[in-house]
């Protein structure tokens, strides 16, 4: 039997195929890419692609920018292309942003580090701050009457929490993968004993199943929004220069002189 490594190596071949198209890197998100993947997790595969030339030298600008494919296997690949990843990378996309610092490539590629390089010029803490913090009221909004919410919402919660956190203290990008943002934020003893409970619990828990959060936790659980507004993080948008070279770069992997198999 295939490895999923492989079945999702095989499936970007395809879509190649399929789409005339050339899958520049493909990584993991969510859950499995943030370190805390229930026993029935979906395979999130998300990454770019590039057309190519002829195709973005149409008079037509109604042209789709994003390749979906729901595969055997929970096998869930959604991919942007070029264009779209770059003008993302512009306006301090924090889910794109997590895509390029995924600890689970499937197609690996010097692209993502360049891309890295120019998301921390185009970082934005304020927008990523407010992210994180609309993550966790999304989040906790799932809260049923009785105080029960499912697992994976709460980690949801927890992890956007963290990050927010993250975000205020550093002004930087937080780790994709929650241990390591852990690692580096202040919480109290008890918080971070609680957060290690819930998920403890969740390695072996399914999508559906729920749970009643730990008094420990309900100042992280706390709506987050106010705080940043009154935080003192100042926007920051990229410079001319950082805009040019997300041009080049577009050209440049457009053109075919970078990136190449």
């Amino acid at each position: 039997m295939k490895d999923n490594k492989t079945q999702i190596e095989e499936a970007l071949k395809t879509i190649e195929s399929k789409h005339d198209c050339r899958v520049l890197f493909a990584a993991e998100s969510g859950s499995r890419a943030w370190g805390f993947a229930s026993p029935d997790s979906d395979y999130d595969v998300r990454g770019v692609y590039v057309k190519p030339l002829d195709w973005y030298l149409q008079l037509n600008t109604n042209l789709p920018d994003t390749i979906v494919e729901e595969l055997p296997g929970d096998l869930d690949i959604s991919l942007w292309d070029l264009r779209k990843a770059l003008v993302h990378i512009s306006k301090s996309n924090p889910s794109f942003f997590e895509w390029l610092r995924s600890p689970i490539v499937y197609r690996d590629s010097e692209l993502i580090d360049v891309m890295n390089t120019l998301k921390a010029e185009c970082f934005d803490p304020v927008h990523v701050a407010c992210h994180y913090a609309s993550m966790l009221r999304k989040s906790m909004e799932a809260q049923n009457p009785d105080g029960s919410i499912r697992i994976k919402r709460l980690c949801y919660a927890l992890r956007a929490s963290v990050c927010v956190k993250f975000t205020m203290a550093f002004k930087t990008m937080p780790p994709t993968l929650f241990a390591e943002t852990l690692e580096q934020v202040e919480l109290s003893a008890d918080e971070r004993e609680a957060i290690q409970e819930v998920l403890s619990r969740k390695e072996h828990a399914l999508e559906s199943d729920t749970i009643t959060p730990d008094s420990r936790l309900e100042k992280l659980l706390e709506d987050k929004l106010e705080s940043i507004a009154s935080s003192g993080l100042i926007k920051s948008d990229p410079t001319a220069e950082t805009c040019a070279r997300l041009e080049q770069l577009f050209r440049a992997c457009v053109i075919g002189e970078m990136f190449q198999e």
